[in-house]
């Protein structure tokens, strides 16, 4: 683990390297691998301490993704929301210029070449 003081909560591996590919600042990008049991989400609360950093959520616009949020936005009150546009459905199929702008609105520092 590092220790940024910024963490992004993802679905799957695919979206963390699209996310890599664009930011340009110190941030854990953490995959749940879909929905998360209570026990493991305790264990990422703990290991990333969770309550006392930065964290965004960014997931798919499907039902998994959706299920997902809702999850972690009971267990994580403070987190904030990003959203991909519905049209891409999926993090990792979302342009690097779409990203970056959604990052960069939650003041997360792009790489200025997408945008």
């Amino acid at each position: 683990m590092n220790d940024a003081d910024k963490v992004i909560i993802v679905e799957g591996r695919t979206d963390k390297v699209q996310i890599q590919k664009v930011i340009d600042e110190q941030i854990e990008i953490i995959c749940t691998n879909g929905t998360l049991g209570v026990e493991r989400l305790e264990e990422l609360l703990i290991e990333y301490d969770l309550d006392n950093k930065d964290v965004f959520i960014l997931v798919d616009e499907d039902n998994a993704g959706h299920k997902l949020r809702k999850q972690l936005s009971v267990e994580l009150p403070h987190a904030e929301h990003i959203y991909v546009d519905k049209t891409f459905r999926e993090v990792a199929a979302t342009p690097e210029a779409e990203l970056a702008a959604a990052l960069l609105s939650r003041s997360i520092a792009v790489n200025p070449i997408y945008l």
